[in-house]
């Protein structure tokens, strides 16, 4: 097998990876509740390690988190709390482990207005962690940031 031949296959298997690895988080993240919450998380990376053979016990656990590594876990926690709504054509990133939820237009031609953003929070189900009052929004450019209700209800 020629070089060029193993470099096409390594980048087939590692898209073929990523495919299924996203659409195993797009399938799964909102069965575990609570939405939006560090627990919806855990619940979800208990899940994936039992369905990759290990027990539930915290070695167990453990050992499944060290194989993952940081930066494979970092990226799938960022897919498993952010949300893109084509509709409104807005991306909401809401990971309890941030001070705020950002909301962010998906091309750089959208003006983000209120209503939308109202939208997107409703539509996500974060109507009951985030204020819906633009009065306790941030905008920053075109990214609108909205402070969580309070860090004991994430």
């Amino acid at each position: 097998m020629s070089s060029m031949e193993q470099i096409s296959r390594t980048s087939i298997q590692a898209k073929a990876f990523e495919f299924a690895f996203l659409e195993l988080i797009y399938s799964k993240r909102d069965s575990f509740e609570p939405l939006w919450s560090v627990d919806s998380w855990v619940k979800f990376l208990i899940w994936l390690s039992l369905n990759c053979g290990l027990s539930g016990e915290q070695e167990s656990l453990e050992l499944f988190a060290k194989a993952m590594g940081s930066s494979l876990t970092r990226r799938m926690r960022k897919i498993f709390f952010e949300r893109a709504l084509d509709e409104l054509s807005l991306h909401v990133m809401a990971d309890p482990a941030d001070a705020q939820v950002l909301i962010m237009p998906l091309s750089l031609e959208k003006k983000i207005n209120n209503n939308d953003v109202i939208q997107a929070i409703k539509k996500v189900g974060l109507s009951e962690k985030v204020s819906l009052d633009p009065a306790s929004w941030a905008r920053h450019d075109s990214i609108v940031s909205i402070p969580w209700n309070s860090k004991s209800d994430i």
